[in-house]
């Protein structure tokens, strides 16, 4: 099946998280079972002054960021992105992004499997410490 979406016409759901300054806007553009058999796309979307959260996923992924500037922050340590740039983070390599731009930081996520799960360590989002694609 062949699957064409445009970021800018996605339906974007929000998430608000327990911490005040973590929030985003989203959708998976395809996975396991939505578009796609061997690999799952989000595209997602951080206000300015405001964050993921810290957490790590079950696959690799590769960010790719359309818009925006922010600080990519690591165990290691923090580096900043911006327009153009694209990231890969091992699986389980712990997380986050911060928007610390004027605009809002776009960005589409790549991941190795059709089925992925992020696991939220400081915050939970809609009660949940762990979300994840929308497998059928």
């Amino acid at each position: 099946m062949h699957n064409q979406i445009n970021i800018e016409e996605a339906a974007l759901i929000r998430f608000d998280s327990s911490a005040e300054d973590a929030a985003w806007v989203g959708e998976y553009l395809a996975c396991g079972g939505l578009g796609s058999s061997s690999s799952t796309v989000c595209y997602f979307e951080i206000q300015p002054g405001k964050r993921l959260g810290w957490h790590h996923n079950t696959a690799e992924e590769i960010q790719f960021y359309v818009d925006g500037s922010g600080e990519l922050e690591l165990d290691t340590g923090s580096r900043p992105v911006k327009k153009g740039d694209v990231v890969v983070l091992p699986e389980g390599a712990a997380h986050d992004v911060r928007n610390t731009g004027d605009v809002n930081l776009r960005a589409i996520g790549f991941f190795a499997r059709p089925e992925v799960r992020h696991v939220w360590s400081d915050v939970s989002y809609h009660g949940e410490t762990v979300t994840g694609s929308p497998n059928p």
